[in-house]
């Protein structure tokens, strides 16, 4: 692979990265983070505008000719770093509920507005290869699934040209310096709710005389397991994960209620409609069977599914197999992960084209422990090759797009 920027500039890109990765934001309250992108790209002689409050828009026009579009995530993670880097984060933010938390990078945003900012750059720097209309889309509020729809709703589009095609990177925990595409339904649409079980409480040494809401939540959590093991098709996809459970304040009184969360994720809309109804009965039936009543259901949030458009695929495939080396990129099977980029081509009817590209060496991939990945406390991608790679991606779509 051949790097198409220089050393000084990349050396920039890598300060600028290790700056991004030292101070996260959450989602949705990424303010320093957008001030910093507004900075650079309105430098560079783009045109900024604010979307869906931490949402930023930039664009550049080269002179007549097609118009194409390139998202990037912002936004951390609630999760405490322990990758021991030089650069790790320290910092902390404030959830919704007014909980403090430590904040992580731990999903690569940082690397992916890197990969922008180094792409608008070169663009901006060599506007002889290239003609038309370029936009950069910086989101908020990926992880939350707020961001990319709190964009449209702000009039992301109303504002900007209408784009052929939006394409967007992910860095994953794969080998640095490869991508990897799929055509089609690429990543699950999700659903996430919360469920409050309503007991009745006690003493924890009378439970005769209480309806015991933690008993009933572990049978809720156990039975909800069987529906996909047990009413989805074998050749169909889908997960259901409950990773939050809080109940209780003291360890002999037995509360009134007991919370859990649930995710569930499909790839197509017959399999989701089919789990999300199976779960709502298994719910409903356990409380009735410990004399309970309904459960409380809040949904949380949910994200589309992302799909791929064929055509337009394969000529992204095309365009990274020569920039990249054909050894490079492969293509591969539906992922059960979820993004909310969909919602972007989705609103206006165009295509768009997500890919993910490797972050680790090889030492790492081939090592004997677990390979960190995304969401995790430990996930820290190389900055090179994996940076120069991103970069290369964004570029060679872009200027295969802008002739």
């Amino acid at each position: 692979m051949s790097t198409p920027i220089n050393a000084e500039l990349l050396g920039d890109l890598h300060d600028l990265y290790r700056q991004l990765h030292a101070s996260p934001e959450l989602s949705m309250a990424e303010h320093d983070t957008s001030a910093l992108i507004e900075e650079r790209m309105t430098a560079l002689g783009y045109a900024v505008t604010r979307h869906g409050g931490t949402g930023l828009a930039a664009v550049l026009a080269n002179g007549p000719g097609p118009v194409a579009a390139f998202r990037a995530d912002i936004d951390a993670l609630p999760l405490a770093e322990d990758t021991g880097l030089d650069y790790a984060s320290t910092a902390t933010g404030t959830l919704p509920d007014g909980t403090e938390v430590p904040v992580m990078h731990a999903c690569g945003h940082d690397m992916h507005i890197a990969a922008a900012i180094g792409a608008a750059t070169v663009l901006a720097q060599d506007t002889d290869s290239w003609r038309g209309t370029v936009i950069f889309i910086f989101q908020p509020g990926e992880e939350t699934s707020a961001g990319a729809a709190a964009m449209v709703a702000d009039g992301l589009w109303d504002a900007l040209p209408r784009p052929e095609v939006v394409f967007g990177q992910h860095v994953w925990p794969g080998l640095a310096g490869t991508v990897e595409l799929t055509s089609g339904p690429a990543m699950a649409m999700a659903d996430s709710w919360e469920v409050t079980v309503h007991g009745r409480g006690g003493h924890g040494s009378s439970p005769q005389d209480t309806i015991d809401p933690v008993l009933l939540m572990s049978h809720m959590i156990v039975r909800l397991q069987s529906v996909v093991s047990r009413e989805v098709a074998a050749q169909d996809s889908a997960v259901v994960t409950v990773a939050k459970v809080w109940a209780g304040l003291k360890e002999n009184i037995i509360p009134a209620d007991a919370h859990f969360t649930i995710n569930v994720r499909a790839l197509n809309e017959g399999v989701r409609s089919e789990v999300l109804t199976a779960l709502r009965r298994v719910l409903a039936a356990e409380a009735t069977a410990s004399g309970a009543p309904a459960p409380t259901i809040r949904e949380l949030y949910r994200f589309p599914l992302l799909v791929n458009e064929p055509d337009e695929t394969a000529r992204t495939v095309q365009v990274l197999s020569e920039a990249l080396g054909h050894e490079q990129v492969s293509t591969v099977p539906a992922r059960m992960g979820s993004e909310d980029f969909g919602h972007l081509p989705q609103a206006i009817n165009v295509p768009g084209v997500y890919w993910f590209f490797g972050g680790m060496p090889a030492e790492v991939i081939d090592g004997n422990d677990p390979v960190p990945s995304n969401h995790s406390p430990f996930f820290a991608p190389d900055i090179e090759p994996t940076l120069s790679t991103g970069i290369t991606a964004a570029l060679s779509v872009l200027r295969d797009r802008l002739r």
